[in-house]
């Protein structure tokens, strides 16, 4: 399995028969600038996204029609997106599960809000949300945009996921210190690879209260574009 931080809210996760973008953000996106967006899609098969917000939904229509990859999402905000001209993927909601080809993806609650904003005004386009997603023996909790939230008390006991991809930036959603709270609280994750930082200046910059909250864990700092193998 290869996980490639695309900056910011957006991955590419290689993963037994899949290539699967999450809330892939390329133009604009601070940290992807000056890298190979044609590399960062390269055989993308699935495009999941977690809220409306436009760093997580700016470029879905455009990825999904040149890459030929389907969207999938919360019901509303799939919806939304095959209107606009994505192609058509999964709209399915909160304790839901769908299988692409070897892996399995369940949709979690999250906490933070989702809009898109149409003829300049914010449209609910669904709740927002996140993703177990199982593979090779091992399962992913992403977290999605999120604060802390008791959800993550059953999705630990539950799922039992072995890796975090967590939101830790801070302002937006929980900062490094409320990660690790909630990582060790709720989680016994043998792996941790934080994002939704280093983006803006008001987000944080580094993951060090994140590390020093979760010893014995793996915190992972992500570099954009280079696999973290696992």
């Amino acid at each position: 399995m290869n996980i490639i931080w695309l900056g910011h809210g957006s991955f590419r996760i290689e993963i037994e028969d899949q290539i699967l973008l999450i809330d892939p953000w390329l133009n604009g996106n601070p940290m992807m600038e000056g890298q190979d967006h044609d590399a960062a899609l390269a055989g993308a098969t699935q495009i999941l996204v977690t809220h409306g917000h436009f760093d997580h939904t700016q470029d879905i229509v455009e990825i999904s029609q040149k890459t030929g990859a389907p969207v999938s999402a919360i019901y509303e905000l799939a919806a939304y997106l095959k209107d606009l001209g994505a192609v058509e993927g999964m709209g399915f909601n909160k304790g839901g599960s769908v299988e692409f080809g070897a892996v399995q993806v369940s949709m979690v609650p999250a906490s933070h809000s989702s809009s898109m904003v149409v003829d300049g005004r914010p449209m609910y386009v669904g709740a927002e949300i996140g993703y177990i997603i199982k593979g090779e023996g091992k399962v992913i909790y992403l977290s999605g945009d999120t604060g802390i939230m008791a959800d993550m008390d059953w999705i630990g006991d539950y799922y039992q996921p072995d890796i975090g991809i967590l939101s830790a930036g801070g302002f937006f959603t929980m900062d490094m210190k409320q990660a690790a709270y909630a990582a060790k609280r709720y989680f016994n994750f043998k792996t941790v690879i934080p994002c939704h930082y280093r983006t803006f200046p008001l987000l944080e910059q580094s993951a060090d209260d994140l590390t020093a909250g979760l010893p014995g864990v793996d915190v992972i700092e992500p570099q954009v574009m280079q696999p973290i193998a696992l």
